[in-house]
């Protein structure tokens, strides 16, 4: 989804001392529907404390669980809105 080789997003994910570039840093929040801010520090200020910790929950659920999160929010949204 990146472009970036799978070695050098296992180089950043496991050494925390390991800042990929700017650019690279976009690639990698885009892919993942984050900011770089989100992908840097873990939280968005743009975002309230409540929802950066409800994401970072949803991010700890499994692949289906996820989904079904999702597919709840949505259904809510449409509902509400």
């Amino acid at each position: 989804m990146t472009g970036i080789n799978k070695r050098a997003i296992d180089t950043y994910v496991r050494t925390k001392s390991s800042m990929p570039p700017a650019d690279t840093a976009v690639k990698i929040a885009k892919a993942l529907g984050v900011t770089v801010e989100y992908l840097v520090t873990g939280s968005d200020s743009s975002v309230p404390n409540d929802i950066n910790r409800l994401t970072r929950s949803i991010l700890n659920l499994n692949k289906r669980d996820q989904k079904l999160i999702t597919l709840l929010v949505k259904a809510m949204s449409g509902k509400c809105g």
